[in-house]
């Protein structure tokens, strides 16, 4: 998923967040999870209801911070990847590795 301009808000279990993202995979969650975790935020994700079993278990993770934007802090470069270097956007959206500054050449 993207990330989108649009800072969105609401609850998860009776706590108030900020939503990160909506209807990802595990593996999305797992990353996303951890990294904001690693930064410092209190993560609460929740299960998507299933309209059947045979569907994929999708989530919404959010944090508790409700005036994080994942847009500002991942282009104002307030986010740090797990070595230290700073979250690109085509790090958060699992692109790439690549830690550079040079956030506008996309490859």
């Amino acid at each position: 998923m993207a990330l989108e301009g649009k800072h969105t808000f609401g609850s998860i279990s009776d706590t108030r967040v900020s939503f990160i993202e909506k209807k990802i995979d595990e593996n999305r969650k797992d990353f996303l999870k951890k990294l904001l975790e690693h930064n410092g935020f209190e993560v609460i994700v929740d299960e998507e209801k299933r309209k059947s079993e045979e569907e994929p278990q999708l989530y919404t993770v959010g944090v508790t911070d409700i005036t994080f934007n994942p847009v500002v802090a991942v282009f104002e470069r307030k986010l740090k990847t797990f070595d230290g270097h700073k979250v690109t956007p085509q790090y958060w959206n699992q692109e790439s590795e690549d830690t550079s500054p040079q956030y506008w050449q996309k490859k």
